[in-house]
């Protein structure tokens, strides 16, 4: 069993985040590179939480905090030891995101689940298999998960990676990643005195503070992840 987190929420509480998450020496950091610098460009008001596995470099953990990444260090969930013989190295990586939240989304959603609609959830499979569903100029939240639909991977040459408007999707990527304005560093320059104080106090926060600050309305108790297996 996973350590317990105390995880109370508060419905208009004062300390909200977005939380993602990173593993490996690979590329995927630059997936949150610009997930960091997608959400300034919405002008999002609240920080972004990147929970790591300890394999992730410090040179990807520096590229974090220098676009105002807030970066926590959590440790992996491993299947038990008495059941591992059909278990893949990589399920350690989706077992190991249960450290962010525990049961905390489990127990939320519990008999109110409600799908998030494309508008804010557009995985890009729709764009083929539900048409009909899809209004691309209203897609806010882009989710690149078909095969070959990385940005940092692009090719165009898997299965429906030559679609225009995948090629489009891609290449707005690009300009988000590439626009250097919206590098933290140069957006926090044009902050006021005020502004640039609650930025910093932002940074300093690390994710257990995070679930304190949470705890206070009392929505929550004491939620055990549940078992790896």
């Amino acid at each position: 069993m996973a350590p317990e987190i105390n995880i109370k929420s508060s419905y208009g509480g004062k300390k909200r985040a977005y939380v993602t998450f990173l593993a490996g020496n690979g590329d995927y950091v630059k997936g949150v590179v610009g997930l960091a610098k997608g959400l300034r460009k919405a002008n999002s008001k609240y920080p972004l939480v990147v929970a790591v596995l300890p394999d992730v470099p410090e040179d990807h953990r520096r590229q974090l905090l220098e676009q105002g990444c807030i970066v926590e260090e959590i440790q992996p969930v491993c299947p038990p030891e008495n059941q591992t013989q059909f278990a893949m190295a990589y399920y350690v990586l989706n077992y190991s995101k249960l450290r962010i939240w525990k049961d905390f989304l489990n127990m939320y959603f519990k008999d109110i689940y409600k799908p998030i609609p494309p508008v804010y959830n557009l995985v890009l499979a729709m764009l083929w298999r539900h048409p009909e569903n899809i209004e691309l100029n209203e897609a806010n939240v882009v989710h690149y998960c078909a095969a070959g639909s990385k940005p940092w991977r692009f090719t165009g040459q898997e299965e429906n990676m030559e679609r225009e408007d995948i090629k489009m999707l891609v290449g707005k990527w690009w300009d988000i990643y590439n626009d250097e304005s919206l590098d933290y560093k140069n957006v926090t320059v044009h902050c006021g005195q005020e502004e640039e104080e609650e930025v910093h106090r932002k940074q300093q926060t690390t994710l257990p503070q995070l679930f304190t600050d949470l705890s206070e309305a009392g929505v929550l108790q004491y939620a055990k992840a549940p078992s790896a297996a």
